[in-house]
């Protein structure tokens, strides 16, 4: 058996012998804890059958768990300088591909198509580069990948966000976002002792779990996000303030407004944060072919 990379030991040795300094510009962070690691998979539910795709490996501390309990693993790092150590620390691996490319303008279809032929069940697991996160994590979901599902690890009050219910103040668009694609749960809080350097925030890992299909049925997705987004712009404001000021033509269409959320039965005097994502599917059907 290799000896982990994520120990703090070995993590200052790789660091030293190829003169590593981090970029604070990429947001890196390198777990030295394998305990949390094995967590991490753990939470993936991968098998022999499985495959992996990581964002930003690091030194490819998290990169080697994942080679050794699932069939294929691709990562896609952005940083040069990491690639040399990449291929040295994962040299005991066969089952990783390495990708040079900003994993938010890679084709990641093609990629899926090419490294995962045959390989039904694939998951996203990383720990992601925090001022980063919600893109990417959008861009996983809306590309439509045949993915099982994203474990990933990204700052707690983001994680909080992305897994708030209604009439909670976490609770907004990116909740409804990722929610919309998939069913969002916090399942571990990681200190920031067990990254070096360490930053400034308390982590936590989120499991999304892709659904079958969409949370509810609507005419446009883009309206619908659109419709979310208004809704929020200003949270002390209520849905009628935030729908007039915020769609094109809102104020002129005021009394189509108030008729579409009167069909509804919601009250215009609510703010957005009191909606599930039922009632802004009904709201944004209903506004529709006002808008259009």
């Amino acid at each position: 058996m290799n000896k982990d990379i994520a120990t703090p030991v070995r993590t200052r040795a790789i660091l030293e012998k190829y003169g590593f300094s981090f970029k604070k510009s990429l947001g890196q962070n390198f777990l030295i804890d394998t305990n949390i690691l094995k967590k991490i998979v753990s939470f993936a539910d991968l098998n022999e059958n499985s495959g992996a795709i990581e964002i930003g490996p690091g030194i490819g501390a998290l990169t080697e768990q994942l080679a050794r309990t699932s069939k294929k693993v691709v990562a896609f790092e952005i940083d040069q300088r990491l690639l040399p150590i990449l291929k040295e620390t994962l040299s005991p691996y066969p089952n990783v591909s390495i990708i040079h490319k900003d994993v938010l303008e890679a084709d990641v279809q093609a990629v899926f198509a090419e490294e995962f032929s045959g390989i039904d069940d694939v998951m996203v697991v990383a720990n992601l580069p925090y001022y980063v996160t919600t893109p990417i994590i959008m861009k996983l979901l809306e590309d439509k990948l045949p993915i099982r599902g994203i474990v990933c690890m990204l700052q707690k009050e983001v994680a909080d966000r992305i897994s708030a219910r209604p009439g909670t103040k976490e609770y907004g668009s990116l909740s409804i976002a990722i929610q919309y694609y998939t069913e969002a749960e916090t399942v571990m809080i990681v200190p920031k002792t067990v990254f070096v350097p360490q930053p400034n925030v308390d982590s936590a890992v989120i499991r999304l779990t892709k659904r079958e299909q969409p949370a509810v049925t609507v005419k446009s997705e883009d309206f619908f996000f659109q419709i979310t987004k208004s809704c929020f712009a200003q949270r002390r404001k209520t849905l009628l303030n935030n729908l007039t000021s915020q769609l094109p033509e809102g104020k002129q269409k005021k009394e189509d407004i108030l008729a579409a959320l009167n069909v509804c039965g919601i009250e215009p005097s609510r703010r957005g944060e009191t909606l599930s994502l039922e009632e802004f599917g009904r709201l944004s059907d209903e506004l529709y072919p006002y808008f259009h």
